[in-house]
């Protein structure tokens, strides 16, 4: 996510308490339960790193991508009720979680590829993504590059200009309470536990200039796109949303009621539900 380099600095001022105990859910940041046993784990080399992956359940198979500073870990909610009909692959993207990172600049179009080589290593031929935030962004540029391999993609929170995103996202106590957590992960997942400052300062160059995509560029999808946003998301505009929505031909526009950014955790049920309406639809 590339507004998160705005509020890095920010951490020390907030704490998950002062989240944990506000009343709307639109606020709060829940604890998650655990994965659940996968059938298949691994590291696949792709693109000069090794990427962490999980592989769940049988069926229709659904990829789902995290965002910016987290990890598959987050999906954990969606993973126990998805892999109860579908076959649900998460990873680490490069240089989160368990995934190792290289000296390749960070870029959208680099992180997709990844993705592409993993489901390339698992002998995956074609998928739906469910991507939040810059997994969202991520399930776009794939979307462009590689219809292919792509049934629909549910993009939640995602933006295709760095003019998307809120400026005041940067004094807000949830975001804040996310990337403090989020940093107590990586130094608990990460294979180069004391590297989050170098690892945020490369990431953060993508974040500056990207996605820079034009509506002549995204006029071009052909895969079935649903177009996501909480109503109460704290990075990205609606406005920016509705742009998207607009662009992108046929392309579904879902408003998450009560919810803002992290809608996956302080919503499981519901989200999930979108997840599926979209899926099994359109």
């Amino acid at each position: 996510m590339r507004i998160l380099r705005y509020l890095f600095a920010a951490v020390a001022l907030f704490s998950f308490s002062a989240v944990a105990l506000a009343e709307d859910r639109w606020m709060t940041l829940p604890e998650q339960p655990a994965m659940p046993a996968a059938a298949q784990t691994g590291y696949a080399p792709v693109n000069g790193i090794e990427m962490y992956y999980a592989v769940y359940g049988a069926g229709e198979p659904v990829l789902l991508i995290h965002g910016g500073l987290g990890h598959s870990d987050v999906w954990s909610n969606q993973v126990i009720e998805l892999s109860k009909t579908n076959q649900v692959i998460v990873a680490d993207s490069r240089g989160h979680g368990r995934s190792s990172r290289d000296a390749q600049p960070y870029g959208y179009s680099l992180m997709a590829s990844d993705f592409v080589a993993l489901l390339d290593y698992l002998k995956i031929p074609k998928v739906s993504v469910v991507g939040w935030s810059d997994g969202g962004i991520i399930g776009i540029d794939m979307a462009m590059k590689n219809p292919g391999r792509l049934n629909k993609v549910y993009a939640h929170a995602a933006n295709v200009t760095v003019d998307g995103v809120d400026p005041a996202v940067a004094t807000n106590v949830t975001f804040n309470a996310y990337i403090e957590r989020m940093g107590k992960d990586y130094a608990r997942m990460s294979k180069t536990p004391d590297q989050y400052a170098a690892f945020l300062e490369q990431i953060s160059k993508m974040w500056a200039t990207e996605p820079a995509w034009t509506k002549e560029q995204l006029a071009l999808i052909t895969v079935p796109i649903a177009v996501v946003l909480g109503d109460h998301d704290e990075a990205i505009t609606r406005a920016h949303t509705e742009y998207m929505a607009s662009a992108i031909p046929g392309s579904k526009l879902i408003i998450l009621p009560e919810a803002s950014h992290f809608a996956m955790i302080q919503d499981p049920a519901g989200y999930t539900k979108s997840v599926t309406d979209f899926l099994g639809g359109m």
